[in-house]
């Protein structure tokens, strides 16, 4: 497609969203200009994600979508294996890798039995955090030797059951994190005559980069210092249970963006390890825990958005450190335990949804003031007409001043609404006008750095950002978000998005770039009477159990994707959550709410205030209402 001169491909597009940068090899863009999928990389079959969600609606399923790749999940547990498999070969490591998948990254049933399935060569294992996700564990897991590693705050039932768990032909590894837990341990050992298998977690000094640099230290949250660790060895060696401990876990945080300090944080843990070892207890493991990043903006820096490491060198530097410390102190190598849990889930989702609105800074060209107008609007149309390349920040001073001197001359009725609307009329022209002069300049003074965003269009999503992408507002999390399709057409508009929500913080004003991010996303022009679908990518991990219901917008419909030899299966269908499936989160009774309008509507009716025509379209739109999403659907 030509635009403005200039042939516009989909291959720009690509570039644009920088799709190869984070997608790949999983997403891309077809010569068609729409958004391709390839769930299993090392298979010649692809998805198209457009023509995928229109025989998706065809099948009675609204928008917003979630659209979960289960080859994904496969195949990223095979790469996370196959680099330490790798690495373990290098360095001829004399131990083993054993990952596990921490539940609390996303607890959905459908998700954690494809990580039990797909794992299953590679004996990839569980983390549970609490209680409610040992029970999720347990039940999951039911393979022979299945690792199971149990971390978060306990109590004396919590410890009673992994301990009883581990008479299971499986391994159950109690992960102290607070020196108080040990006292539970004591007596649920006393109370159930079953010696358990102990691990415990380490505050390190390293310290890891980003949101979550503070997981490690001294203050952390969790973990035993070195002084309770070495009350702990003390302890369990007056008890003769030194032969309980058998596993080393520290964790320095989430997404962490350099390679840097997982170097530090492995060797310091290598040197623990070791020195437990000695110590008499009966060392096995050593735990990772998560932190391998994703790169969300294809950047491949330690921006905290993205990685500067790839993950054979991650694979390979634990590996390294930990055989280096092990040699040195003619220590056996351990088994190696990691929680990558954001690296394994985060890009089989896609949430896809449709624009439905648009709000544009538009007024078109200025009129000329008649002779009679206002000094101050023929001032304001004299600026417009003269704004050029050269004078582009007198330009915006003058314009400013001038909606300044409006807004008071109103306020003080001096100036008519008429006239004030002329005089804001022309402003956005100025700003307009300023605009295009300065997409010209090489040097852009800093007060019209933010002018972009201020003559952006808003895009109204159909879409809850605090239910489907809450971290976007926790957080400021970057998620890749593009159309899906028209790729093969030039973008000509820059926008920010807005969900349903009535928030004002309801609105994505932060996007991925080459450096940094972006307050805009160059979007399509909207069009009402066609389908305007974009996606949001990488956020299977965290955002669906993080999501709230502002607004009573509930869980999006999901679907399960699987590839086959003649194309793909929907595996399973999660429907969303209707309006009454939402009332009764937050404690009211469809039933009762439909009597009580009825009873207010008969009163209408024998008053004469409503007809029995009205009272049965109103009923029947409550009712209706009740049973249907939470989201716009084409019906309404």
């Amino acid at each position: 497609m030509i635009e403005n001169g200039e042939v516009w491909t989909s291959q720009k597009s690509a570039q644009l969203y920088q799709i190869q940068g984070w997608g790949l090899p999983y997403f891309s863009v077809t010569d068609e200009g729409t958004v391709q999928v390839a769930p299993d990389p090392t298979r010649e079959r692809n998805i198209n994600l457009y023509e995928l969600v229109q025989h998706l609606e065809a099948r009675g399923l609204d928008l917003p979508l979630l659209i979960r790749f289960s080859d994904i999940v496969e195949h990223r547990i095979k790469r996370i294996n196959e680099a330490f498999e790798r690495a373990i070969v290098e360095y001829e490591y004399q131990g083993i890798y054993r990952g596990v998948f921490p539940v609390k990254v996303n607890q959905q049933r459908h998700l954690i039995e494809d990580v039990v399935e797909y794992g299953r060569r590679w004996q990839f294992g569980l983390e549970a955090g609490s209680k409610p996700e040992l029970l999720i564990a347990l039940a999951a897991m039911q393979e022979v030797g299945g690792l199971i590693i149990c971390n978060g705050y306990k109590d004396l039932h919590y410890i009673e059951t992994a301990l009883v768990a581990q008479k299971f032909d499986k391994t159950v590894i109690v992960v102290l994190e607070r020196i108080e837990e040990l006292d539970h341990v004591f007596r649920a050992t006393e109370k159930l005559g079953i010696r358990p298998v102990l691990g415990v977690r380490s505050k390190l000094s390293a310290k890891g980069v980003g949101r979550w640099a503070n997981s490690a230290g001294d203050r952390a949250k969790f973990g035993l210092t070195m002084t309770e660790i070495v009350e702990l060895v003390d302890r369990l060696a007056a008890k003769d249970m030194l032969d309980c401990l058998q596993l080393l876990h520290f964790h320095i945080g989430s997404q962490i963006s350099s390679i840097i300090p997982i170097k530090n944080a492995i060797q310091e843990a290598a040197n623990i390890y070791t020195e437990l070892a000695k110590m008499g207890c009966k060392m096995g493991f050593l735990d990772v825990g998560g932190g391998l990043a994703i790169d969300y903006d294809g950047s491949k820096t330690d921006f905290h958005a993205s990685k500067n490491y790839t993950l054979d060198e991650y694979a390979a530097d634990v590996i390294a450190h930990v055989q280096a410390a092990c040699n040195k102190a003619n220590v056996p190598c351990p088994t190696v335990v990691s929680e990558s849990g954001r690296a394994v889930a985060a890009h089989h989702s896609i949430l896809v949804f449709e624009v439905v609105g648009v709000n544009e800074v538009r007024f078109g060209d200025p009129v000329e003031p008649k002779a009679e107008a206002h000094r101050l609007i023929k001032d304001l149309y004299e600026t417009y007409k003269g704004i050029s390349a050269k004078n582009v920040q007198e330009s915006w001073h003058d314009a400013t001043q001038a909606k300044e001197e409006a807004q008071n001359l109103f306020k003080y009725g001096y100036l008519s609404l008429r006239e004030r609307a002329q005089a804001e009329r022309l402003f956005w022209n100025c700003c307009e006008k300023i605009q295009g002069r300065v997409k010209r300049l090489k040097f852009v003074p800093e007060e019209l750095w933010d002018l972009e965003r201020t003559m952006s269009s808003i895009y109204y999503c159909n879409f809850s950002l605090f239910q489907s992408a809450p971290d976007i507002w926790a957080i400021d999390q970057l998620f890749p978000i593009m159309p899906i399709h028209r790729l093969d057409e030039q973008p000509q508009v820059t926008a920010r998005l807005a969900d349903l929500t009535c928030d004002s913080d309801g609105m994505i004003d932060r996007f991925i770039d080459v450096e940094e991010d972006k307050q805009v996303l160059e979007v399509h022009d909207y069009r009402p009477d066609e389908p305007y679908f974009m996606g949001m990518f990488l956020n299977g991990a965290y955002q669906e159990i993080l999501g709230d219901l502002h607004n009573l917008f509930g869980d999006t419909n999901a679907v399960h994707v699987r590839l086959t030899d003649e194309g793909y299966e929907v595996r399973h269908v999660v429907k969303g959550d209707s309006i009454a499936d939402v009332l009764r989160y937050v404690e009211y009774q469809p039933e009762v709410m439909v009597e009580a309008v009825r009873k207010q509507a008969e009163r209408a009716v024998q008053s004469g205030r409503l007809t029995n025509e009205q009272m049965r379209t109103l009923m029947q739109h409550y009712e209706q209402a009740l049973r249907s999403y939470t989201y716009l659907t084409d019906s309404e």
